[in-house]
């Protein structure tokens, strides 16, 4: 009986106002078929450190948060903070 543990990014989407959302799924298989599947979400708002993400979420994140994109974040906290 051989367990394996994987855990990938297996969903990355872009919200409206620029944060990423990042789903990371933890498959539990024994001899090569799955018994279990679990799902954690974070989400990273424009601007946010991106050390520890993966290539995929940092290479979206550079394409994503323009200087528009980071412009109206910072807008936008401002407005949360009047």
């Amino acid at each position: 009986m051989a367990l394996n543990k994987t855990i990938v990014v297996d969903r990355i989407e872009v919200l409206e106002m620029g944060q990423i959302q990042v789903r990371t799924a933890t498959v539990i298989e024994e001899d090569g078929t799955q018994i279990s599947r679990t799902f954690h979400r974070h989400v990273l708002n424009p601007g946010a450190d991106l050390t520890g993400e993966t290539e995929r979420v940092t290479g979206i994140a550079n394409a994503t948060w323009t200087a528009e994109v980071l412009s109206n974040w910072e807008a936008f906290l401002a407005s949360l903070e009047a």
